[in-house]
Formats: C-alpha cells, structure tokens, sequence
C-alpha cells in the first residue's frame, strides 16, 4: 500500500495513515486503500479491535487542498457524486466488524477530525489539536459531520463546532466526550484500550459494537429485542462456556469466538 500501513499483532492491528509529509492530508486513493483494509481485517479471524492513527506528528489536515481545488473545475452534479464517493471511502471504517480506535496523536482537522469520529473510541495526546475547520474554508461541513457529531457531543455543542470552525485543545475535546481520553501519547493510551477489548468474548464484542450503531435513533422496545436477539446468540457460544468457567475458577477467561 502506498499511503496506508497494516500492521497486526496480538490480536490488534493499526491502520496507520502514511502521509506524513502532507500531515496525513486525505485523498481518494488513500480512502481506498482504508476501504480495502478494512474488508481484508473483516475476512481475518486475528484481529479483534484497530487502532487508526497518522504517521509523523499529525493525525490527519483533512482533505487534499490540490485535490479540493480541483473539485473548482467540476460541475455542481459532479462535485457531489465525488463527495459522496469520498465520503464512503473513508467512512467504510464503520463497516469494521470489531471495534475501532482513533490515536489521535496530533492535529485532527476538517475531515480528519470527522475520520475520528466516525471510529467507536478516540483518545488523543495532550498537545493534539482537533477542529471542524470547514465553514473556514468556505465549504460546508462533510464526512458526516452533522449526523455523527451531534451524537457523540449533543446539537448545542456540534452547533457551536460547526458553526464557528474553532480549534479544540484536547482537554476540552475530553470535557466535551468528543475523545475518550487525553495523555501523553494516544497510541498508548489505545493500545491498552485496544488490549482491553481483544481480551473480552469476539462474538459479544462484535454484537456490542453494531448495537451501539444507530442506538439513540432506536426505541426501548427495539433495544430489548436487539438485545435478545443477540443474547439467544451468545447462548450456544463456547465463549459463554469459557467465561462462566472462568469466573467459577477465578482465572482470566481465554476467548476463541466461537
């Protein structure tokens, strides 16, 4: 891959984002290869949670400034068949059958910092900077920026983001429950939670991860028949077997999901 990196060990793989030179700026080509990584770590039984982070001392600028004015010369039908493409691409880290982690190891701007929340889990070391720079720009936001950001920090606050294009320090990213945690280095800090997460049951882990998906745009109703679905599952699971042992023999379990 030319501007991404897969590495995988122990149960964790890290996508790393290789364009240190432009701080990680994303074009369609890297979305592609992001999009192809993440259907390869899906076919695999090794890996259990990815951690995405940037090469060099940012995690992404956001899009391409070449590539943004080049979309000038297009027409208006289509710049918005390219975005839409663009988008996916990147957003197909959603797709990730296990839980993902945003190491936000430096600035994360524009749809850079939305490429971080669209992962389940964001930590980010305490001099990283994240905004949603677009309005700035003179573009209106994108990467699904209104749907996911509201979410995750409330409209009140993502209001206020995406209508000023203001820069965060991290710590007030974590006041906000933007980023999960701050410290002096987010690949650490994701690794262990990366650790944490591969030492619990795949299948669960799994199920967990796709109800959290769409679960404040669900009924109460519709979470417990979710619930009960997935449960029926877990049931028949060796897992299950392994973790009630485990527990009766007050030794840590070891998950092979199944």
């Amino acid at each position: 891959m030319e501007y991404t990196e897969l590495h995988v060990a122990d149960y964790v793989a890290e996508l790393v984002l290789n364009r240190p030179d432009t701080r990680n700026a994303m074009t369609a080509a890297m979305g592609r290869e992001i999009r192809d990584v993440v259907a390869e770590v899906n076919a695999r039984d090794d890996v259990r949670a990815v951690i995405v982070r940037g090469a060099g001392k940012s995690f992404s600028a956001g899009g391409d400034l070449d590539m943004l004015g080049q979309r000038s010369a297009d027409t208006a039908d289509g710049n918005r068949v390219a975005m839409r493409a663009f988008y996916g691409l990147y957003l197909s880290i959603r797709d990730l059958h296990v839980p993902s982690i945003a190491a936000i190891n430096g600035h994360a701007i524009g749809a850079g910092a939305c490429f971080a929340v669209a992962c389940d889990l964001r930590y980010a070391s305490a001099g990283a900077k994240l905004g949603f720079t677009f309005v700035k720009l003179g573009l209106h936001p994108g990467m699904g920026a209104t749907h996911l950001l509201p979410r995750l920090v409330g409209p009140a606050v993502a209001a206020d983001l995406l209508l000023t294009g203001r820069i965060l320090e991290a710590a007030e990213a974590e006041r906000m429950g933007l980023v999960n945690g701050v410290g002096d280095d987010a690949v650490a800090l994701a690794r262990d939670k990366a650790r944490a997460i591969a030492g619990c049951a795949p299948i669960a882990v799994a199920q967990t991860k796709a109800s959290l998906r769409g679960a404040l745009d669900r009924t109460l109703e519709d979470s417990l028949e979710g619930e009960a679905r997935c449960q029926a599952v877990d049931y028949g699971t060796e897992d299950l077997a392994e973790g009630i042992a485990a527990v009766r023999a007050k030794r840590a379990p070891v998950f092979r999901g199944r």
